[in-house]
């Protein structure tokens, strides 16, 4: 039996400010309670005695913090940084509000995005690759548990390669997935915080 945990970087904006999409084309850090999420992670992982096989994070910045923190925690070094772990492009949209993302597409085909996973005029996502990478991690032939660090935008894909709707995944959460001998994958748990 196989685990791999999908774990959502910790916050990038501080509380007031105006949260903003940010993807693939801003390298920002953790902000103060974004590096509290990802030690919170860092103790829970810890703390379950979990025996890591592998720790990577998408390239940018965010990710890598919070996977240092949960190598930090765990004594367990990051395996290193994957881009299909790394965050979409939102194109026209990036930076800016989400008021201005709805005025600019529509509510129609932000919740396309939401709930099915087709992005909005613009972005650049690259779904085909997403699902494919997505596809074979679960299934490798390994054992062990595989913690993988990543944004929202890409978490997304790893639930719609499995045929399963999109969820949003919060700012330090994960979710878990089983991949039995047979090689059948499960969903245990989506969108959990320590």
């Amino acid at each position: 039996m196989r685990r791999i945990f999908v774990i959502r970087h910790g916050n990038t904006f501080t509380s007031g400010e105006e949260p903003r999409r940010i993807g693939s084309r801003t390298d920002i850090p953790l902000v103060e309670s974004g590096r509290a999420q990802a030690e919170r992670l860092g103790g829970w992982f810890a703390g379950e005695g979990i025996r890591i096989g592998r720790l990577l994070s998408s390239p940018l910045l965010r990710a890598r913090e919070t996977a240092q923190a949960i190598a930090t925690a765990t004594g367990h070094a990051p395996d290193g940084a994957r881009d299909w772990l790394g965050e979409i492009d939102h194109g026209p949209d990036e930076g800016r509000s989400e008021a201005e993302v709805t005025a600019r597409i529509g509510a129609p085909a932000l919740a396309l995005w939401e709930e099915q996973g087709v992005a909005p005029d613009g972005w650049i996502v690259d779904a085909e690759a997403r699902l494919a990478a997505w596809s074979a991690v679960f299934a490798e032939q390994r054992e062990g548990v595989d913690l993988l660090v990543t944004s929202n935008g890409a978490a997304r894909f790893a639930l719609l390669a499995l045929g399963l709707p999109p969820r949003k995944l919060r700012t330090g959460a994960f979710g878990e997935f089983i991949v039995e001998a047979d090689g059948a994958v499960r969903l245990v748990r989506w969108d959990e915080r320590p």
